[in-house]
């Protein structure tokens, strides 16, 4: 029993006659005749009783035809999915991110995967780095959006970004009318900055060093919006990321920082798991969508997808 030997005997039962089963499959009656004769012989049992240079189905044959009609549907639904999967549209994935590019950035790049592939399924949750590098070691999700240090072990940086990071304070503060500010500016200013476990806090203490300033330090937070929260409330000055503020529209106002601390966030994925199709294509999306947001002077270090 072969698949040309089923195939034309389904052909045979679902047209009604050999004449016609040669036509679907656009071979020669006796062609069909041989390979029908041939998986009567297989199965044990007559399949079409020749009368009057007419097959007749056999009532063995309809109870056979009912199995490969199953056998077949099933073939039809493995192809039809295969064609879903190829196509992105039947796809779950899993990302997390920090709230930084939450708000705007990664919407972004889900509706544009979202339009180009009706059925893309994608579950985007909202963590701090740390709780995000803890969900990649699990294998809790595909990819992360986050800050890691370049030591971080079983990670695999798919793309590295770095931009520079602003101080974030109420309109109405003495200094919110300055272009630039410096850790000498800062001396003697309530500062709110991001927790000490953060990338950030290595840079900007590294930062206050070299000039020979203490930070007055009022408060530790993250993630960063929430320091911006805490400085549209006139509680000190925020040292954060630069697109973080502007979910607060007028409440606040961003000084640039000078010298400079990077503010760098990679798109990272376990390294024992390879980079799905729809993998690459996030990743892709997500390199376009910031490249198209020259305001927040994101510059791209690597890609490696």
């Amino acid at each position: 029993m072969n698949q040309k030997q089923i195939n034309a005997f389904r052909m045979v039962m679902r047209y009604g006659s050999i004449t016609a089963a040669a036509n679907a499959l656009n071979v020669s009656q006796p062609a069909v005749s041989r390979l029908v004769a041939d998986l009567e012989r297989s199965v044990g049992f007559a399949l079409l009783m020749r009368l009057g240079g007419k097959a007749q189905p056999t009532p063995e044959a309809h109870d056979f035809f009912q199995e490969v009609e199953r056998m077949f549907y099933g073939l039809d639904r493995l192809t039809s999915v295969a064609e879903q999967i190829r196509d992105l549209k039947r796809v779950s994935f899993k990302v997390a991110s920090m709230p930084m590019v939450s708000f705007e950035i990664l919407p972004r790049v889900i509706r544009r995967l979202s339009d180009a592939s009706r059925g893309f399924s994608i579950n985007h949750d909202v963590h701090t780095s740390p709780r995000i590098l803890d969900l990649l070691a699990s294998h809790q999700i595909d990819l992360g959006i986050g800050q890691c240090y370049s030591n971080t072990p079983n990670l695999d940086v798919l793309a590295a970004f770095r931009t520079d990071c602003v101080c974030v304070m109420a309109p109405d503060h003495p200094l919110a009318t300055r272009s630039a500010l410096r850790p000498q500016d800062l001396k003697d200013e309530p500062l709110i900055a991001l927790n000490y476990r953060t990338v950030t806090w290595s840079y900007m203490s590294q930062k206050f060093a070299e000039a020979g300033i203490a930070p007055k330090i009022v408060s530790e937070t993250r993630p960063s919006y929430a320091a911006c929260g805490l400085a549209a409330q006139g509680i000190g000055i925020a040292i954060v990321d630069p697109i973080s503020p502007g979910i607060f529209g007028a409440a606040v106002t961003a000084v640039p920082f000078e010298p400079k601390i990077p503010f760098d966030f990679q798109v990272l994925k376990p390294s024992d798991v390879p980079l799905s199709r729809v993998g690459e294509r996030f990743v892709s999306e997500f390199v376009a969508t910031i490249k198209a947001r020259t305001d927040y002077g994101i510059t791209i270090h690597n890609i490696c997808a």
